[in-house]
């Protein structure tokens, strides 16, 4: 019985289960312990004695009152003299939609005086006989996001001409150009 015992303590004890079943039966014992010694619970505690009607802290037809709320974008600055965002907008498209009839360095120069040195560079490969479109079907729609950026959709007969326009020095002109089939 002494070896058995010996044994158990020496193999059970120094192995991870025996350990964690040691810890387990520790922690028990306090919380057994703690319900011991704390009495009898109120029964007025906890979810016996939540409200009837909702708590507000703030009048319900005010709208929108969280912590992050979407701040209204401001107008774009247009530098005086200078084209709005919209005259970009519809000078730049005028431009694009010339490429199946002009040679690539017409279509170019004709879109580089409207586009960023990055928009340049990028278009600088490309083939103006792939331009999927040949006319604007309707008025272009502004999407202020700050002061310096904004986004401009201009309906085609075959889709939407995505332009991201920026006005870092408040002269407007086009970033990226996106292509939406309809």
């Amino acid at each position: 019985m002494r070896r058995t015992l010996e044994s158990l303590f020496r193999r059970v004890l120094r192995s991870r289960i025996g350990v964690a079943a040691g810890i387990a039966v520790l922690v028990l014992g306090v919380l057994g312990t703690a319900r011991l010694v704390a009495g009898p619970a109120d029964p007025t505690d906890g979810l016996s004695s939540r409200p009837r009607q909702p708590i507000t802290t703030v009048d319900p037809h005010e709208g929108d009152d969280g912590v992050i709320a979407t701040p209204v974008p401001r107008s774009p600055r247009t530098r005086p003299g200078e084209p709005t965002p919209e005259q970009t907008a519809t000078r730049f498209t005028a431009a694009w939609l010339e490429g199946p009839a002009t040679t690539a360095e017409q279509w170019q120069a004709g879109l580089r005086p409207l586009s960023t040195s990055g928009l340049t560079e990028k278009l600088a490969g490309a083939d103006p006989q792939g331009v999927p479109a040949e006319k604007v079907t309707g008025a272009v729609t502004l999407r202020p996001r700050t002061e310096a950026f904004t986004e401009v959709l201009v309906p085609l007969e075959t889709g939407r001409l995505r332009l991201e326009l920026v006005a870092p020095d408040g002269r407007w002109l086009v970033d990226a150009v996106d292509w939406e089939r309809e």
